[in-house]
């Protein structure tokens, strides 16, 4: 089964993209974050055309999921237990979460962490309370099966190294990059859920995220923040991964580039 994920920043400007990086590598399921839409907006007939089941959760025209799978799409959830709400006292669960349960048993996360804007602000509070209940539900998942097949894929907004950001110096009292944030980026890894890509993609150099301004791309300038975080039994079953970055490039590119992992469960 080959799975992938991508922050497509915005699904409705990009569904031709989409369509034609499923069948140029044949991706089983593509796991996608801000499709910028509620789901009524998206027209899925070119997916669905091209063999593709999709889940979306979406409130309005920012954040949102989405699952597109040729191999099942069962058990859908919209909802990651415990995320905190924002604004708080809205009560307003955002649409940052979704799941389900493809091929033979894997359950998969759609995950867009939120940015944190900035270390004053109350959304880098939010943001470790939302990776706090991430961690608290991959506790779950493998206390009640030690076996279970699950992913944690997406938009994790944080970059767990130092070699993963083109310069420390750049980032200085900035997010993404503080020791609270990595901790908690950190404390889901230890929890089980290890980055299947890294070992065969290691840096530095190796991003999936290149900002529009200042000409970031060309100039190698990025970010790893995208990551397929799996379970011990995901783990042992990776065969191969790659990052393609030739999704950077083009009019109409998302600011992200899709990370692609290969597994024989």
């Amino acid at each position: 089964m080959r799975i992938a994920t991508w922050n497509i920043n915005s699904l409705r400007a990009r569904t031709e993209r989409v369509v034609a990086f499923l069948e140029r590598h044949q991706v089983d399921v593509l796991a996608l974050q801000e499709i910028k839409a509620k789901p009524a907006q998206l027209d899925l007939a070119p997916l669905e055309a091209a063999g593709y089941e999709v889940a979306a959760h979406g409130l309005n025209q920012w954040n949102g999921v989405a699952l597109i799978s040729r191999v099942g799409l069962d058990e859908v959830q919209r909802e990651l237990p415990g995320v905190p709400t924002w604004p708080e006292e809205d009560g307003v669960v955002e649409a940052r979460a979704l799941s389900g349960v493809v091929g033979e048993g894997l359950r998969i996360w759609s995950l867009y962490v939120p940015n944190g804007r900035e270390l004053d602000h109350p959304h880098y509070g939010y943001k470790l309370r939302w990776l706090e209940a991430l961690r608290a539900e991959g506790e779950r998942e493998l206390a009640a099966d030690e076996d279970a097949l699950a992913v944690f894929v997406g938009d994790f907004n944080v970059a767990p190294q130092d070699e993963d950001v083109w310069d420390m110096a750049a980032f200085e009292g900035k997010t993404h990059v503080t020791g609270p944030e990595r901790a908690a980026f950190r404390a889901v890894v230890e929890e089980g859920f290890a980055d299947v890509v890294r070992p065969e993609h290691p840096g530095p150099g190796v991003y999936t995220y290149w900002d529009y301004q200042a000409l970031r791309f060309p100039k190698k300038e990025g970010m790893r923040i995208d990551f397929v975080l799996g379970s011990p039994a995901v783990q042992g079953a990776v065969t191969g991964s790659f990052i393609d970055r030739e999704e950077r490039k083009g009019k109409g590119a998302s600011d992200h580039a899709p990370v692609v992992v290969d597994l024989d469960l």
